[in-house]
């Protein structure tokens, strides 16, 4: 039964975190503020942390391995999904810390079509950053507890292809076109 819980409540975390990564990818993380008089210039999740939309969907990924594969395999996934919320909440830290020039300098050379720091420093007079980063650095704390309790209980979770497999029965006597196409379906071969 804990086992169970276990499953349910890593595949969650790390579902929902994958889902709010995507959904963030797309929306408002940072607002520009521009020196020249311009119009201020948002700049999305997927512009500002241009792995967030492709990290985001390996979570989702690994919810669907974790659920399917075997317990080797499963603390390989669940590993993988603690390094992507890791890495992922580095890079988020580091937008909400820092606004850096290079998150919203592609935005802001195709708006201007200037480039290089020189012109883009001068071009910026702030950078804010809206919510989003906020909900997704949430969802990378629920992608580290998932993976983290992916890793530590996989090896306990049930095996869903076990109650698939059938013990083949061996069969005397001559066997006629019936019975070899059910010892197929117990996955034994009749012509050896």
């Amino acid at each position: 039964m804990l086992a169970r819980r276990a499953k349910s409540t890593s595949l969650l975390l790390i579902l929902l975190a994958g889902g709010l990564g995507v959904l963030s990818s797309t929306q408002t993380w940072l607002v520009v503020d521009r020196a020249d008089g311009g119009e201020a210039l948002e700049v999305a999740g997927n512009a500002a942390v241009p792995v967030l939309a492709p990290l985001s969907l390996t979570a989702l990924a690994v919810v669907a391995a974790l659920a399917l594969v075997g317990p080797v395999l499963r603390r390989v996934f669940a590993a993988i999904a603690v390094m992507v919320g890791g890495l992922l909440l580095v890079l988020t830290l580091r937008i909400l810390w820092q606004h850096p020039l290079d998150a919203v300098a592609p935005a802001l050379t195709k708006a201007t079509g200037l480039a290089g720091d020189t012109a883009l420093t001068a071009l910026v007079h702030g950078i804010a950053t809206t919510v989003w980063p906020w909900l997704a650095l949430v969802a990378w704390i629920l992608l580290l507890l998932g993976g983290a309790l992916a890793l530590v209980t996989a090896g306990r979770w049930r095996s869903g292809g076990r109650r698939y497999r059938t013990a083949p029965t061996p069969h005397e006597g001559p066997v006629d076109a019936v019975e070899s196409w059910d010892e197929l379906s117990r996955g034994t071969d009749p012509t050896r």
